[in-house]
């Protein structure tokens, strides 16, 4: 028998089943809004062992990792038969991703992996990759699965192995174990990315969330987040998109934004969580910022906080793509807690926990962006002497007990 085989083995299993069960705590700094949690929900640690290592000691005598995970990130999210699961893009060492579903009894730590990855169904044209899946139980019935599907750019030249062709990939499932995979979302866009199905109908249409773009990576004349009605969704074809929130000039969101998971619904209005891009001196900053619809026409913003939700802090900084977080999945409990997952740097996954409550309070009351700095600079002093008078308010019942009293001595 080969003890180092087996001592190794040993204490790998100890390390990820501490990992596993470790509770999360959470971060002693809140901001009013949400509170994070101090340890990542999923990493690439959380991969089952055997699924990274043949561990016959005959055919691996040096436990040599077979399949390497490199990172577990931009994960879809639902609450199924009372778990909390995340639909996680699990990417390997080879770059190409895929699916797997990891469950939680209580949304915040806990989270182990299914038995097997998704096997995920192709179309008659195999996807090169696939990742940031968005789930959405619609009134239809099913459960969908939106995701961008990647493949070679067919245009692109022998000495140009990077340019692509990203679509969007849709599946639909009843368990999340067996999935149907429908022809992709076809629109008048050549790429799309980000797309996200409204969880209910729209004048008996399905109704989508895109982000068209030109390019791969770049916008171009596309950018910002559309919305476009398709008949079926068996065959979904796209032959209108309206931009609903463009990109905007010297913004969080001036390079592009998409959706990132399906909106919630709410008395006041749709709830959107979304990503926005700006460049840097240090390259593309990725933060969360929010945004309400109407509730009846779903195109028309009615109330948009100024700048960022959420944007990285500390650890989430750093990474396989640094300055980024990006969310594609939460959660809303019965009593009103939402749960928000976000991927911090390509990297791991985190949760952020807050209230429907304590979202529209900063949906609704939040100053909008005024695009100039003067505009900014006078939200700033509205705040100011608007406490001014508060103060006054609170120390005028003491002027006056002073005041009375001092004619009393008189």
């Amino acid at each position: 028998m080969n003890e180092a085989f087996f001592s190794r083995l040993s204490m790998m299993e100890s390390a990820q089943e501490q990992l596993l069960g470790r509770a999360n705590e959470p971060s002693a700094v809140y901001n009013g809004l949400y509170r994070r949690y101090k340890y990542p929900v999923l990493t690439a640690a959380h991969v089952p062992l055997n699924w990274r290592y043949d561990l016959n000691e005959q055919d691996n005598p040096f436990l040599i990792q077979r399949f390497g995970i490199n990172a577990v990130l931009n994960a879809g999210a639902v609450k199924w038969k009372g778990k909390y699961l995340l639909m996680a893009r699990v990417e390997g060492y080879d770059r190409k991703s895929f699916f797997a579903i990891a469950e939680s009894p209580n949304g915040v730590d806990n989270f182990r992996f299914w038995e097997y990855p998704v096997q995920m169904p192709e179309t008659s044209e195999p996807d090169v990759n696939i990742y940031d899946i968005r789930l959405v139980e619609h009134e239809d019935g099913w459960l969908y699965g939106l995701f961008c599907t990647e493949r070679r750019d067919p245009g692109a030249s022998e000495t140009d192995q990077s340019s692509a062709v990203a679509q969007c990939g849709i599946a639909r499932t009843k368990d999340l174990l067996h999935w149907e995979r429908l022809n992709d979302l076809k629109t008048n866009s050549p790429q799309q990315r980000n797309v996200v199905l409204h969880p209910e109908f729209v004048d008996g249409k399905y109704a989508f969330y895109t982000r068209p773009q030109d390019g791969f990576i770049d916008a171009g004349q596309g950018g910002g987040i559309g919305f476009g009605l398709a008949a079926d969704i068996e065959k979904a074809i796209i032959k209108e998109e309206v931009l609903l929130d463009r990109k905007q000039y010297h913004t969080v969101y001036e390079l592009k934004n998409g959706l990132g998971p399906a909106p919630l619904r709410t008395s006041s209005g749709w709830l959107h969580l979304a990503h926005g891009v700006r460049n840097t001196a240090a390259g593309l900053r990725y933060v969360l910022y929010m945004f309400m619809t109407d509730l009846h026409d779903l195109t028309k913003i009615i109330h948009k906080p100024a700048g960022y939700f959420m944007a990285p802090e500390g650890d989430e900084r750093t990474g396989d793509v640094s300055n980024v977080l990006f969310s594609n999945g939460w959660i809303r409990d019965e009593d009103g807690r939402i749960l928000i997952y976000y991927a911090s740097s390509d990297t791991r996954m985190h949760v952020a926990v807050t209230s429907e409550e304590q979202l529209l309070d900063y949906i609704l009351h939040n100053p909008e962006d005024g695009f100039r700095s003067a505009a900014s600079a006078e939200v700033v002093k509205r705040i100011i002497e608007k406490n001014k008078k508060l103060i006054a308010l609170r120390l005028q019942p003491a002027l006056e007990k002073n005041s009375l009293n001092g004619n009393l001595k008189k």
